[in-house]
């Protein structure tokens, strides 16, 4: 069995819990930055709070965005066609309903409980560190792979 074969089971769920948890705790991050942004930029901050879905919607495009896709390129390395790749976003999507009907089902633990953790992300800094985690994973894995590149090339 492949190493992709074994850790599949481990992207899968790491995927899901980003997948669930970026839906939920957006929203309250971005409100957060943007009304301590409001305090020390009053005319800025208004200004972005009046344009908070817009914020939030290209944040919550940003955590997509990396999930789609880091785990495919994961488990199907560089050499993957688009079919393919469709195809592990979609079990990925499926895998996260699935495992919600589970939860609520076999344990009695709605997907609801999960508001609760937003409550953290009303800290302005760790809201900052949330908001910013899609974008330094994109940094990472482009300089990464540029090294790699480098390292090939000499």
């Amino acid at each position: 069995m492949g190493k992709a074969t074994l850790m599949t089971p481990l992207y899968v769920s790491v995927a899901w819990i980003m997948m669930v948890t970026y839906q939920i705790f957006t929203q309250t991050a971005v409100s957060t930055v943007l009304s301590f942004f409001n305090v020390l930029w009053p005319a800025a901050g208004e200004w972005l709070l009046l344009r908070m879905d817009m914020i939030i919607f290209i944040y919550a495009f940003a955590w997509v965005f990396v999930l789609s896709s880091v785990i495919p390129s994961i488990l199907l390395g560089k050499e993957r066609s688009v079919l393919v790749q469709f195809f592990v976003c979609l079990t990925l999507t499926f895998v996260a309903f699935a495992i919600q009907d589970a939860l609520n089902t076999y344990w009695g633990m709605p997907i609801e409980q999960l508001f609760s953790l937003a409550v953290v992300f009303h800290n302005p800094f760790l809201a900052v560190i949330y908001v910013l985690i899609p974008y330094i994973l994109m940094l990472t894995i482009d300089i990464r792979s540029r090294r790699k590149k480098g390292k090939t090339k000499t």
